[in-house]
């Protein structure tokens, strides 16, 4: 089974996340939405809700997509789940220059670890998680860029 790992915050998952998902397993098998924990946020949701948010919006795809939590590597994270590839998003250049370095320091301590870059629907290309955070803290309505549970799950 062809595996690929989307790793994230996932704080909270927007339709541009699931927009990547439903794109990826096209390509893919099966996606592990993999939501680390990163001493560079400080998510306002903790790691098991976002986690169960993540698997309320992505039921849709039955046991194409999985969810799981990390906090180490992420290459050491892909060879526990045996995964080669490791897919992300580009929405803008500014998102290539983060991922292309991220991409060239993953490869350079696991060789074997292949990434998969694709670019989010016209729809969805202007979706942040930050945007729809910013947004629903300032009573705004956010419910074109996300799943209603998330909507539930910000505003309420």
């Amino acid at each position: 089974m062809n595996t690929v790992i989307y790793p994230g915050s996932f704080n909270p998952i927007t339709n541009g996340h699931t927009d990547l998902v439903e794109r990826a397993l096209n390509v893919f098998d099966h996606v592990v939405v993999a939501i680390g924990t990163s001493a560079q946020k400080n998510p306002k949701v903790d790691l098991a809700d976002r986690i169960a948010l993540c698997e309320e919006v992505l039921a849709e795809f039955g046991d194409k997509v999985s969810v799981d939590g990390f906090n180490n590597l992420l290459v050491d994270y892909a060879r526990t789940k045996d995964a080669r590839f490791i897919l992300r998003g580009l929405r803008t250049v500014t998102d290539f220059d983060y991922e292309f370095q991220m991409a060239e320091m993953n490869q350079s301590l696991d060789p074997a670890i292949e990434y998969v870059f694709l670019l989010p629907s016209k729809e969805c290309s202007f979706i942040s998680s930050t945007l729809v955070r910013e947004i629903a803290s300032l009573g705004g309505d956010i419910t074109q860029f996300v799943h209603p549970a998330v909507a539930r799950a910000l505003q309420g």
